[in-house]
């Protein structure tokens, strides 16, 4: 194997590291996305039973 075939593997090799962070940085930035608003539903849905709990306690 020659000094060219040797850099060209190397050069394919790195970009499929490449590929592969950015890939995973997509897929990251889906996941914390999702998981936002499955935060912010939780929130609502807490504040919303609070919010209906005091309604039942007002007299």
């Amino acid at each position: 194997m020659g000094m060219k075939d040797q850099f060209q593997e190397k050069s394919e090799q790195l970009q499929q590291q490449a590929k592969q962070r950015a890939q995973q940085g997509k897929e990251q930035l889906q996941n914390r996305g999702r998981r936002q608003d499955e935060d912010m539903d939780e929130q609502r849905r807490r504040r919303e039973s609070e919010e209906r709990f005091d309604q039942d306690y007002e007299v």
